[in-house]
């Protein structure tokens, strides 16, 4: 018996639309499954910079402010540098902000010794060189002045202090100077000034 095609057409589709339901299901249940997995993670990074310090204990106050000094006079004072910082570093010692009048600085001689014992506000009494290096500098204040002028020409140079940055470190600077006995007339009346500076970098 023919069937009509109408008919047939109705037949087919009720026939195509179950298969096309039953392939689109297939294709969801495959594309849910999960591959297997596994990770670790290393967290917590940081970076931190270490620090050089330093400080002494002046308390924002001159070592000198001798006046009214005559030939052959002398004197001195004691100044403890630390170091705190946390990396290793080299300490320079220089002048800043030298000024003179009537050429006084170049009858000034001073002695800088580095060593342990003493303070600032406690004197020299105390004080002990370092058993090596210990002069840092001996001369008149005007060649000081003109030669230890920043960190790249520091005191003392190739046997600066070198704090290891694992801990507080000190040093005591001894300061001495002496007017010359042979300071001319001309100087009488004279003035000198300077600021020390210590500066540590790291290594």
């Amino acid at each position: 018996m023919r069937v009509p095609s109408r008919r047939l057409g109705r037949v087919l589709t009720l026939i195509l639309i179950p298969t096309t339901l039953i392939i689109t299901g297939a294709l969801v249940t495959t594309s849910s499954y999960s591959a297997f997995s596994a990770s670790t993670v290393d967290s917590g990074n940081s970076w931190a910079a270490g620090q050089v310090t330093l400080g002494d204990d002046d308390s924002g106050t001159a070592m000198f402010a001798a006046s009214g000094l005559k030939p052959g006079d002398t004197g001195e004072r004691c100044i403890a540098v630390t170091s705190s910082g946390t990396v290793p570093s080299r300490v320079e010692l220089y002048g800043t902000g030298h000024a003179t009048t009537r050429a006084l600085s170049d009858y000034l001689t001073i002695d800088v010794t580095q060593g342990t014992g003493g303070s600032f506000a406690g004197g020299c009494t105390g004080f002990s060189p370092a058993p090596s290096n210990s002069v840092v500098y001996s001369g008149t204040l005007a060649a000081f002045a003109a030669s230890a002028t920043d960190y790249g020409h520091g005191l003392p140079g190739s046997a600066a202090w070198a704090p290891s940055g694992s801990g507080s470190e000190t040093r005591v600077f001894r300061f001495a100077y002496t007017l010359s006995s042979s300071t001319p007339n001309t100087a009488e009346g004279g003035t000198s000034t300077i600021g020390f500076t210590w500066e540590a970098q790291s290594s």
